[in-house]
Formats: C-alpha cells, sequence, structure tokens
C-alpha cells in the first residue's frame, strides 16, 4: 500500500504535468498569435532542454572570489530522459539517502549544507558519492551549451553594463537554435525549463525571453521555444543536472590550471565543431561561448 507521502508526490507531479500541459497549449496560441508560428501537435520538440545558473548576475559589487556568471542549457532527448536518466538518479538517491524527495544541489553538496550536513561519515564517503555521481553525469546524454560572462572585463567595456544574466541567455538561445536546426527541429515547439527566482526576477526573465524570440536577437529570427517555470519543491532531474554542471563550468573558465575531473566529463557533452567526430574539441565559441570575447577570439 502506498503512504501518504507516496501519494501526496504523485499528485503533485500529476498536478506538474497537467500544468505543463496546460502551458503547452498557451504557449502554442501564444506563439501563433505573437510570433505566427503555425505549430501542430506532432510538431512538438523531441527535447527538452533544463537551465540553471552559477553565481549571480548582479554589477554593483563583484565576488573577488568568483567575478563571473555561468549559464548552462542541458538538452535532453525526451525518450532517454525518461528511460534512463531519471531512473538513473532516482535510484542514486534511494541508495544514498532512504529516498527520492532530497534535491541535488551543488552548493549545498559542496559546503556539506541543509540535508547534507550530516549525510557523510568520511572523506572517503563524500568522494565516493561524488564520483558516483560523476559517473551517472558521464553516462547521461545531454548536449551542453552554456555562456560565461566575465563581469569585471564586461564593466571595464562598458560604462552601462548590460544584464549578464540577459546577454547568456540571449547567446545560449542563439546557439539552441542552431543545435536544433542540425537535428531539422527549428520549427517544433521547444520548452525551456528554468527554476523560479522570486516574481521579479522571473517577470524579468520571461520578458528577455520573449523579447529574444521574437526576433530581437543577433540572429534576427523568431524562435519557437517556450519558457516553463518550476520550483525547488517540483525536485525536477533536469535542474538538478543543470546545477551540479553550472560551477564546474565557470571554474574552468576561472581557475583554467586547476584539477576539475567534473569539467572533464562535461567536455564531452558541449555543442561543437565538427559534431560527434569532434567530441571533446572545438566547442570554444560554440557550445562554451564566454562574453566579452578574447582580443584573438574570432566570431563565428
Amino acid at each position: 500500500m502506498a503512504t501518504s507521502a507516496s501519494i501526496g508526490d504523485r499528485i503533485a507531479g500529476d498536478l506538474f504535468c497537467s500544468f505543463l500541459c496546460l502551458k503547452t497549449r498557451a504557449s502554442r496560441k501564444r506563439l501563433s498569435k505573437r510570433q505566427r508560428f503555425c505549430i501542430r501537435p506532432e510538431d512538438t520538440a523531441t527535447s527538452v532542454i533544463y537551465v540553471d545558473e552559477s553565481g549571480d548576475h548582479g554589477m554593483q559589487k563583484l565576488d573577488p572570489c568568483y567575478p563571473i556568471f555561468v549559464l548552462a542549457f542541458c538538452v535532453f532527448h525526451k525518450r532517454h530522459y525518461c528511460e534512463k536518466v531519471i531512473p538513473a538518479v532516482q535510484k542514486f538517491k534511494f541508495n544514498h539517502m532512504g529516498h527520492d524527495l532530497i534535491g541535488l544541489h551543488e552548493l549545498e553538496i559542496r559546503k556539506e549544507k541543509g540535508a547534507f550536513s550530516s549525510l557523510f561519515t568520511s572523506r572517503a564517503h563524500k568522494h565516493g558519492f561524488l564520483d558516483e555521481l560523476t559517473g551517472i553525469i558521464e553516462a547521461s546524454n545531454f548536449v551542453l551549451i552554456s555562456c560565461v560572462i566575465d563581469k569585471a572585463l564586461l564593466r571595464e567595456k562598458q560604462a552601462f553594463a548590460d544584464n549578464p544574466y540577459h546577454l547568456a541567455l540571449g547567446f545560449c538561445l542563439e546557439t539552441l537554435h542552431e543545435f536544433l536546426q542540425e537535428k531539422h527541429q527549428q520549427k517544433a515547439l521547444t520548452h525551456v525549463i528554468f527554476e523560479r527566482r522570486g516574481k521579479r526576477e522571473d517577470n524579468e526573465l520571461e520578458l528577455e525571453f520573449r523579447r529574444v524570440c521574437g526576433g530581437a536577437d543577433r540572429l534576427g529570427i523568431q524562435m519557437p521555444f517556450d519558457i516553463v517555470f518550476a520550483t525547488k519543491q517540483v525536485n525536477s532531474t533536469g535542474l538538478q543536472l543543470a546545477d551540479l554542471v553550472a560551477r564546474p563550468i565557470g571554474m574552468s573558465v576561472l581557475r583554467p590550471g586547476q584539477e576539475n575531473r567534473a569539467f572533464d566529463v562535461l567536455k564531452r557533452k558541449f555543442y561543437c565543431s565538427g559534431g560527434r567526430h569532434n567530441v571533446g574539441e572545438g566547442f570554444g565559441n560554440w557550445g562554451l561561448k564566454l562574453f566579452p570575447p578574447s582580443e584573438s577570439e574570432k566570431p563565428r
């Protein structure tokens, strides 16, 4: 017999699925009205995108230890995500925590806060936990698209610096569109899922998202993407994985000479020039965008 907690979780999951369906219907109406796309139900994308960030996007005071902002898009094929990724993460949680209600958040794991304050019995235990989690990420098939904003350099180059979040969002959405073009999915309705951060922040993000997708981008084209917000309580596997990969990307830029096993795994996930024949290479200025660019970097 299912416990009351599991029944509640199932109801919450069903409600979220219903909500997502309603958002899909509403987004189709918005896209056809605002952007004049003719999208049929069968044109919904085979991919789903989960997004998270590392660092804050404020420009007034910079953290001297982490003066950058990172935005990471994790692009999953829906079938693989449902059949392989979610079960692997759920099994991992049951094995290590006894249940699956705890979210895997990089900051809490690294600093041993919240649910992780008493989870690890030793350094060896924590290292084993991280090694297994890294193995799951390595075994999961997804494409990584990311942008790192050097806020200190941006402030030097721009008297009134643009919002780092909005800059990174524009770059990532443009690159996502290019990737979907390769897959002949550029006309499909594609959901891009973000974690809620606050009413004002969410409203600003949605406005910028729809502005870019409406054609106010470097490519000057309309993109049939729709934004979906989810709370931490949804406990989305995709959002947790996006959270886990964002900081290692930032550290690879901030301290390129430092050992970074997580990034060594992520290198093979980035969208890159040359496709599968060039996995792990050729992702600079493709799947991984640095802004402002270095003087030697050539635009593509």
